[in-house]
């Protein structure tokens, strides 16, 4: 009997690297990313999945699954609020740092130096649009001391394993730290940790309830 169908509403930011390891442990998953942009205003993440996943329940048919792969995400409790409400599973975590290093290594990470900070490879990629432009920098550059006089270095998770990417990645991480003048430091955490809550994802995904 084919496995049932999983309907993954996804941030943007992490959707190529959903299906990615979707298709490595061989998820009977279908990817729908929302725009990672929402990052900027995470008091609309909530009703944003909650309105993709009753467009995939209306089409999906019977057996269909929907899960979420987004962690809190800065939504203070309101997706978790919403998962319980429709019975929707989750990825772990604050966000998408801890999935990708480890709820514990993060919190290391801000021990040793509480500014700090994060950038993913899809943030270093996307630098100048979605940090620079979005906060303005690129048109009011004396903003950049009101939007970072707080931190004192910039961590770059790195998900890739292939080296030239890498390299390629590397210059654009130092280019971005350097636009807002703290040093960069580079911290290896590859995709297992993904790969291993997408797993979990979907053994506990569950038909949804019904909008009430």
């Amino acid at each position: 009997m084919a496995e049932p169908r999983v309907a993954v509403i996804a941030c943007g930011a992490i959707a190529q690297l959903v299906a990615a390891g979707s298709a490595r442990e061989s998820l009977p998953v279908e990817v729908h990313p929302l725009p990672p942009l929402l990052h900027n205003s995470p008091q609309l993440i909530a009703a944003e999945v909650e309105r993709l996943a009753d467009e995939l329940i209306a089409t999906g048919g019977v057996g269909l699954r929907v899960a979420v792969a987004y962690a809190d995400c800065g939504t203070y409790g309101a997706l978790d609020e919403l998962c319980e409400r429709r019975r929707l599973a989750r990825l772990p975590g604050l966000h998408c740092y801890d999935v990708f290093a480890g709820a514990e290594r993060i919190e290391e990470l801000l021990a040793q130096e509480p500014g700090t900070y994060l950038l993913t490879d899809f943030l270093v990629r996307s630098f100048a649009r979605t940090v620079i432009q979005e906060l303005g920098l690129d048109r009011h550059p004396e903003l950049r001391e009101d939007y970072f006089r707080h931190y004192e270095r910039v961590v770059w998770l790195v998900q890739t394993t292939d080296a030239q990417e890498r390299a390629e990645l590397e210059v654009l991480a130092r280019d971005a730290a350097a636009r807002i003048g703290l040093p960069l430091e580079v911290v290896s955490t590859g995709t297992a940790g993904l790969d291993r809550a997408l797993v979990a994802l979907v053994r506990t995904s569950q038909p949804p309830h019904p909008h009430t």
